[in-house]
């Protein structure tokens, strides 16, 4: 019963196919080969038009790089107080940059709206040099505490942006999750919404290390060459990630492993409301579930094999008694008898 991160679970088959057969091939180095070529013409494929697609290996590099790319002098990257970048990524932005700060704003289920965006901007003046400048807004979708952003959501915060002419990023560590649960097209949630920059992640969904920063704004373009190889993420066998990608997003596969992952994620959800031991924290959407629950119960389920974490990063929870706060992850390798086995475990 493993719910502690969808990290935690292998790879999908079809993509460890793809890198085996990559092994007894040649192909030319640093991000060169055909392999490479045909990856990156599947992603203007799946993003109905051309993009400028550079392939890392981790989120944390992917984030950190495609804000950097955005970088000004004294720069300031809005986002939420919960994000990955805030929170999780050990402070990657402003080291890559060399020295842009992180601007956190509140919002509650993991989000922030237009007017807090709004708010947050307005203190920054031109003609004041010692607070700097706004340099991007960044989002997540799904957010931190599985909820997404709406189409109209992201129009409205890229509006903001495009007033401020600042670039809209997205984390889209679970993207393909967010994509699923909205029932929209790449395209509509990306740069069809406003985003000029996206974090689009494989390594959740199915992958062993495979990320990506895709580009819609050809300015934004100009230095990540220099920027990915300066970082160390211009590696000479990039052909493996690459075929990652090409498996990853060939037959609908990326979305078909985001529909089991979320499909699991409900299936939890039921069970979780369905008891009278348990309750959801908030709802969510994609494949995060947040629950509230007695901490004996917790350990109870733990000492009967369940794995996931406790969670402390809310403005939204409000405990009773001596609730604790777990999040639950499912993933495209989590199976129905393992949330029935957590259903049995959680009403034993």
């Amino acid at each position: 019963m493993y719910f502690a991160s969808d990290n935690w679970a292998g790879a999908a088959p079809q993509i460890i196919e793809a890198v085996t057969r990559e092994a007894g091939r040649f192909g030319s180095a640093y991000a060169t080969s055909d392999v490479d070529k045909a990856a990156e013409a599947r992603f203007s494929e799946i993003f109905e038009r051309e993009v400028a697609v550079f392939f890392v290996a981790t989120g944390t590099a992917a984030n950190s790089l495609a804000l950097t790319a955005a970088n000004r002098p004294g720069g300031a990257v809005f986002c939420h107080r919960q994000s990955h970048i805030e929170v999780d990524e050990c402070g990657a932005v402003g080291f890559q940059s060399g020295g842009a700060r992180l601007m956190p704003l509140p919002g509650s289920l993991g989000k922030f709206s237009a007017e807090d965006l709004t708010r947050a901007i307005e203190p920054f003046s031109p003609d004041f040099v010692h607070g700097g400048q706004p340099m991007a807004v960044s989002i997540t979708q799904a957010t931190e505490v599985g909820t997404t952003y709406s189409i109209d959501e992201i129009k409205a915060l890229s509006e903001v942006a495009k007033a401020n002419r600042i670039p809209l990023h997205m984390d889209g560590a679970r993207f393909a999750n967010a994509l699923i649960d909205l029932g929209v097209t790449p395209a509509q949630m990306s740069w069809q919404a406003g985003v000029d920059i996206l974090s689009f992640g494989g390594t959740k969904n199915g992958c062993l290390a495979a990320e990506a920063i895709v580009v819609f704004d050809p300015d934004l373009a100009a230095q990540l060459p220099f920027l990915r190889m300066r970082a160390g993420h211009l590696f000479s066998k990039m052909r493996f990630i690459s075929a990652q990608f090409e498996a990853y997003l060939s037959d609908g596969l990326w979305l078909e492993l985001a529909r089991h992952a979320n499909a699991m994620a409900d299936r939890l959800r039921e069970t979780i409301t369905a008891s009278n031991r348990a309750r959801l924290a908030w709802p969510t959407s994609a494949n995060e579930v947040f629950v509230a629950m007695p901490a004996p119960l917790a350990a109870e389920l733990r000492s009967a094999g369940a794995q996931f974490h406790d969670w402390s990063h809310s403005d939204d929870f409000q405990p009773g008694g001596d609730e604790a706060l777990v999040r639950l992850v499912t993933s495209f390798a989590t199976q129905p008898d393992h949330v029935d086995r957590f259903a049995d475990a959680l009403n034993s």
